[in-house]
């Protein structure tokens, strides 16, 4: 192993968190390639994560040289039922990226929905920024609406309500209330923090209910709104960085002055001592826009684009609570 390797640069950052930076994964996803021997670091094959680079490494992934980082960026999906929260599932099963449009850069997802899960699931190309907001510690609320077979007391409730522990694992405090009761289907909004793998679906089968629909309706300052099953929408830049506030811009390691993936080809592309093309104006502030750490809990609404004006997250101002699904089975239920 080169010294370039086994010395530490006292600038540079952890590799895998390069990698996850230059959009192709997360971080924990890059600490295992390493692990698989897909990586290579100036020449020589890495077999430990433990590495800090700098700007002056060559770092090849497959192969193929690591991308250079672009601007940091964050889309709202509205995830369907019927798609699977993965880049390949071995059973065939359609995923959440078979869906996205083509001309949507390489994304990670922002934690992940269950194949029957629907509503907002947050992508960015920036697999540093998705390790810090999946952080139970972050404390972005992720809110759901959920419709369950059973009934169900306001006691029974409030049992759960400061954390539960259901088949050995311990679910934390969470925000619940009954919505509508009708026939023997409930209606509930459930709010928590953590999300651990099938929480929601364990606790309430803990309180005798059987979820029949599942529907994530926001996560931190962010919500579906009015965006349409299989649609994405991009937040604005300015958003995002007021959203997210100085502490959370810094863990993540987020870059706002890079320029976009396809800025660097125009620049690329362009003849020697031609002015590259002016990119386009920079937004103006977003009204609602919070600009303090911890502002995660102030909404902010995604509507799709409309022509011939489109729209971004960042034009859609604060909406109040989501619009309810129909109940009854009804459109909103034909989807799943």
């Amino acid at each position: 192993m080169s010294d370039k390797i086994e010395n530490a640069k006292s600038g540079g950052e952890r590799i895998a968190k390069v990698i996850a930076r230059a959009g192709l994964c997360s971080r924990r996803e890059a600490e295992g390639w390493i692990a698989a021997g897909r990586v290579v670091l100036n020449g020589k094959l890495l077999t430990t994560p433990a590495v800090t680079v700098g700007p002056d490494d060559a770092i090849t992934v497959d192969g193929r040289p690591l991308p250079a980082s672009e601007r940091t960026r964050l889309w709202l999906y509205h995830k369907p039922r019927g798609l699977v929260t993965t880049t390949r599932d071995p059973e065939g099963r359609p995923t959440v990226f078979d869906r996205l449009p083509p001309d949507l850069p390489r994304v990670v997802t922002i934690g992940r929905l269950d194949i029957n899960t629907e509503g907002l699931l947050l992508l960015t190309n920036d697999g540093g920024l998705a390790r810090v907001l999946e952080l139970p510690a972050t404390g972005w609320l992720r809110r759901y609406r959920v419709r369950a077979h059973g009934t169900l007391s306001e006691e029974q409730l409030a049992s759960v309500r400061g954390g539960v522990t259901v088949d050995g694992v311990h679910y934390g405090p969470l925000e619940a209330s009954i919505d509508r009761s009708q026939g023997a289907n409930i209606w509930l909004t459930l709010a928590l923090r953590e999300g651990k793998n099938r929480e929601v679906k364990n606790i309430l089968r803990h309180l005798g209910l059987a979820v029949t629909r599942l529907i994530r309706v926001s996560y931190g300052p962010f919500q579906v709104g009015e965006l349409e099953p299989g649609a994405v929408v991009e937040v604005r830049g300015r958003v995002l960085r007021d959203q997210l506030g100085p502490r959370l811009i810094a863990e993540a390691g987020a870059n706002f002055e890079a320029p976009l993936r396809a800025e660097m080809r125009e620049a690329e592309e362009a003849p020697a001592g031609k002015p590259r093309r002016p990119g386009p104006a920079k937004p103006g502030p977003a009204k609602g826009a919070a600009g303090k750490d911890g502002a995660a809990d102030k909404k902010t609404s995604a509507r799709p684009a409309r022509k011939p004006k489109p729209q971004s997250a960042g034009d859609i101002l604060e909406r109040g609570r989501p619009k309810r699904p129909r109940q009854g089975g009804g459109n909103a239920d034909r989807r799943r």
